[in-house]
């Protein structure tokens, strides 16, 4: 039972007048920035949205067969090796099988998946050398046998191209899925769903306009921020702690970009160190190389940042529910203490994700014996740098921010104004007595208000959140007393 204090239907506690009117105020100064903000980013989404016009493009794709050449799957039953045969076609040689005359080739017998006897497929030189073949195997193989003339000019008839990897992927997707849904529940089911709509503007709005020849830093920007927008609102539900994360992630995105910009021209980031940019510079005039460096740069921070963002402005809300005294000063300390242990683990976490994702490149550099300023600043590593620094800053940047915003709007709703108004003592809520002084009631109350917190996490939040169970008093104790007279 409480104290004259009942709980509305959705969870959150019943608030006076005053404390109403401050809450309100508070979601209309949230509404009057991000909703123009929101509005002024779909207007330029729809001016840069690509034509999808291909025009222009000159591209010879590695997986267009000749006539009479065919794609095929199989099954390999068994490995063996040979001599390999005297001489290639071009086609085989493209797929990457160029053995040298009278060296030893591996081959694989394979039953095909469209039926049939089972086929000789010659395995390329580094694959078997690097990771191998066995029995079981399901790869995906170039079939030259009905080219005119082939088996005349000493080509192999079947030539390996990658391994089929489909059934191990759909595991993992699933697994995944089943872990995240498990968790985090209906908020993590959200969050998938959100995850398909921010590669769906990806595909559909960022690379097609990088390819047109869009301004890459206005289609980072705007594309980044419908994807955060999209994101925090459909996975964490329309809140004050989520458009106070959102203010916080559009902060970090806006350093982020700017930082980006300057970098990528003062460091000449051009691309030179790689096959895939080098082969996208000279398929089209419109692809800026340096543009899609300077987009990716923006993007590859776009999780972490949202996830300290989020995290801050949930930590802000749980620190107050706690203690809704304490000063916006201490609120703001005690949530950067936690923003600060975060900054430390993000940071390494940033760098040692692109540190696993360039590791063959690190091998390469060491074994060159090159200095390492020399090799941290050299064009296969550069661009991986400048990334890892650019994202940094901005996300260690958005967490001070984040935090500042959340205690502004947090303490903006005046909620304390409630408990003293009710002449409430918090101290019976923040400090419960310890063994069998509790009460049953009071373990109700918390239990009742614990239920309450946990149904509207897995709903759609509206406004703020008010959980504010008030136990009965109960006697406090001698230890009570002492943490009474403390305070």
């Amino acid at each position: 039972m409480g104290t004259g204090h009942s709980h509305t239907p959705s969870g959150h506690a019943d608030l006076t007048p005053r404390a109403l009117a401050a809450r309100k105020k508070a979601n209309l100064i949230l509404a009057a920035i991000l909703i123009p903000l929101t509005l002024l980013t779909l207007v330029a989404m729809a001016l840069l949205w690509p034509s999808g016009s291909k025009e222009g493009i000159t591209l010879a794709s590695p997986y267009a067969a000749a006539p009479g050449v065919t794609f095929d799957t199989g099954k390999i039953q068994r490995v063996v090796t040979g001599p390999c045969m005297d001489a290639l076609q071009e086609g085989g040689a493209e797929a990457g099988a160029a053995p040298q005359p009278g060296s030893e080739c591996t081959f694989a017998f394979t039953d095909p998946d469209k039926g049939g006897n089972p086929v000789k497929v010659v395995i390329n030189p580094d694959v078997a050398k690097s990771h191998g073949v066995k029995p079981g195997d399901n790869i995906r193989y170039l079939n030259l046998s009905k080219v005119q003339g082939a088996e005349a000019q000493g080509t192999p008839a079947y030539v390996f191209v990658d391994f089929v990897r489909t059934l191990p992927i759909i595991f993992l997707a699933v697994l995944y899925a089943v872990v995240v849904i498990a968790v985090a529940r209906w908020r993590g089911l959200r969050a998938l769903i959100g995850l398909v709509g921010a590669y769906f503007v990806l595909v559909s709005f960022m690379l097609p306009g990088l390819v047109e020849g869009k301004p890459p830093l206005l289609l980072a920007l705007v594309g980044s921020t419908v994807i955060m927008i999209g994101v925090l609102y459909f996975a964490h539900g329309f809140s004050a702690r989520t458009s106070t994360a959102l203010l916080g992630t559009m902060f970090g995105l806006a350093i982020t970009a700017l930082l980006a910009a300057w970098a990528t021209d003062a460091a000449n980031l051009a691309g030179v160190g790689s096959h895939d940019s080098a082969s996208l510079a000279n398929i089209s005039d419109n692809i800026s190389i340096s543009g899609i460096i300077l987009c990716g740069l923006i993007i590859s921070g776009l999780g972490v940042l949202n996830d300290v963002t989020i995290t801050q402005s949930s930590a802000v809300w749980e620190l107050w529910e706690l203690a809704p005294e304490t000063s916006a000063r201490q609120l703001f300390a005690s949530a950067m203490r936690i923003g600060r242990d975060h900054i430390a683990s993000t940071v390494y976490t940033i760098a040692f994700a692109y540190a696993g994702a360039a590791l063959p490149v690190l091998i390469l550099v060491m074994l060159y014996e090159r200095p390492l300023g020399d090799a941290l600043t050299s064009a296969e590593l550069s661009e991986e740098v400048i990334r890892t620094l650019v994202g940094s800053v901005g996300l260690v940047l958005a967490i001070p921010v984040t935090t500042l915003i959340a205690v502004l709007v947090v303490k903006a709703t005046g909620i304390k104004a409630r408990g003293s108004a009710a002449g409430g003592d918090r101290s019976a809520v923040l400090q419960p007595a310890a063994g069998p002084a509790r009460s049953a009631a009071a373990r109700s109350a918390e239990d009742d208000g614990g239920r309450q917190r946990e149904g509207a996490d897995d709903g759609f939040d509206s406004g703020f959140d008010a959980y504010d169970p008030e136990p009965e008093p109960v006697p406090a104790g001698r230890r009570g007393r002492r943490a009474a007279a403390r305070d």
